[in-house]
């Protein structure tokens, strides 16, 4: 099979009303990337060869999404909603350059696994027209039945069709289909809109295909890969679903999740072997752990890489362009954006770094921060190899502290810190013995007086 073509056909034509939100139905996310992404990858990795991704008018957003993932999909609207059948015929150009296999799919079915479509593909190698995804629902009203005669599909019938016998079959139709390419477009293009609708149904071409004396087969699947998200209810429940696959996929690949069920993971996030993640910890999209890091509770990491043995957190942030080298630690309370923190450095508590690089082997002290945005631009802050910068102090980028200065507590840096000096950027301390007392002594004065006055 490896040697045969496939045009994959997304239908992400429909417009979600009741998701109740402004934004196209198939670019909701769930774990950090939209439905149509997720679609789009598992046909990737099942093999396809051409995509066609067939949109509603006026949805740009949906193709942009749709080109970011895969560049060289192609793009085609369905200008009327007509049907399954009719949004496939959107395509019809590119089912008529002749791929082999034909897989349509459609892009709210985020929970679909490449291997699932390889099965499909596997029966259109075996001689099938027509393949078809079936699944047994534990509540199947509602659904079209698959009509089976031992291994062969014979028709799917919608409920308020089917009879009482056909009612009780278990096995249910799951939208998704492959078709060979060499009577694809003979079995669509004979679907009609003979039904209540007047609409061109998908599910048509199994009947279709068995009056031209076409082989059909139905391939069984969970309800959860076929299930379609219309509702943000049911974006949530396949939230739920996708981060269990994600925690097993850790778990199994040699990550230590103390609390599985309170770390959330992006689709894309790549974890080391015996990387421990405490619990509570949310990783946006664009993050990598390697081997032997630790990250601490209530973290929050995103477009960030973390080096082996770096310890992150509790309680720390890590924002897009993060990069932490081996054996740093970030510690709680810190943040850190657009930054290198090289081998062995630390900021361990209350510390905002942004726009910068620290040194291997520097120590960031509580309370610091580089002051890197004017109002208008961003700015660099460069603290040198074994660095010390004293707690509460601001570096005023742009600014370099060069290798192994010292910068004094509750400074103010606004210039450049030679390598191996000391700078100091705050008032000089004043005391006034007896102070305080004398202070005291006129408040309490000052109370008994405004009192006699009552």
């Amino acid at each position: 099979m490896g040697a045969r073509t496939c045009l994959a056909i997304v239908l992400a034509a429909g417009e979600g009303t009741r998701m109740r939100s402004a934004q196209p139905k198939v670019l909701h996310a769930i774990a950090g990337r939209s439905m149509l992404a997720h679609v789009l990858a598992a046909l990737r990795d099942a093999g396809q060869t051409e995509t066609a991704v067939v949109v509603g008018p006026g949805h740009a957003a949906v193709a942009a999404e749709a080109k970011a993932v895969l560049p060289g999909a192609e793009m085609f609207v369905q200008a009327e909603r007509r049907g399954t059948a009719h949004a496939v015929l959107a395509a019809k150009s590119a089912i008529a350059r002749g791929a082999d296999d034909i897989l349509v799919i459609f892009g709210d079915t985020p929970l679909i696994r490449p291997q699932t479509l390889a099965k499909l593909r596997a029966e259109l190698a075996q001689g099938a027209a027509v393949a078809v995804l079936g699944f047994r629902p534990a509540d199947p009203t509602g659904y079209g039945r698959l009509v089976m005669d031992g291994d062969n599909l014979i028709a799917i019938r919608e409920q308020a069709d089917a009879s009482e016998a056909e009612r009780a079959i278990a096995t249910c139709n799951g939208g998704l289909m492959a078709l060979a390419g060499a009577q694809a477009l003979a079995i669509l293009q004979k679907i009609g809109s003979d039904n209540r609708k007047h609409e061109f149904y998908l599910t048509d071409a199994v009947a279709i295909a068995r009056t031209m004396g076409l082989r059909t087969r139905a391939v069984e699947v969970t309800e959860d890969e076929v299930s379609g998200i219309n509702t943000k209810a049911q974006l949530a429940a396949a939230e739920s679903q996708m981060q269990q696959r994600l925690r097993q996929a850790a778990l199994d690949a040699g990550v230590t999740l103390v609390a599985p069920e309170t770390v959330f993971l992006a689709s894309d996030t790549k974890l080391g072997k015996d990387v421990v993640i405490e619990p509570y910890v949310m990783f946006g999209p664009g993050v990598t752990v390697e081997e032997g890091a630790t990250i601490r509770s209530f973290s929050h990491i995103h477009g960030a890489h973390v080096g082996p043995g770096a310890i992150v957190g509790p309680f720390a942030r890590l924002r897009p362009g993060a990069r932490l080298e081996e054996g740093v630690h970030i510690g709680n309370f810190v943040e850190v954006k657009e930054a290198l923190i090289e081998a062995g450095a630390k900021a361990n508590h209350l510390s905002y770094i942004g726009d910068a690089r620290v040194g291997a082997g520097a120590n960031i002290g509580a309370g610091t921060i580089t002051c890197n945005y004017d109002g208008a631009a961003k700015h660099r802050t460069d603290i040198g190899k074994g660095a010390f910068i004293g707690s509460n102090s601001a570096l005023v980028a742009p600014v370099t502290i060069g290798d192994g200065a010292y910068v004094g507590s509750g400074s103010v840096i606004t210039r450049d810190v030679p390598a191996e000096a000391l700078a100091i950027g705050r008032g000089r301390q004043t005391v006034k013995e007896g102070w305080a007392g004398r202070l005291r002594g006129a408040k309490s004065a000052g109370k008994t007086t405004r009192q006699g006055s009552k």
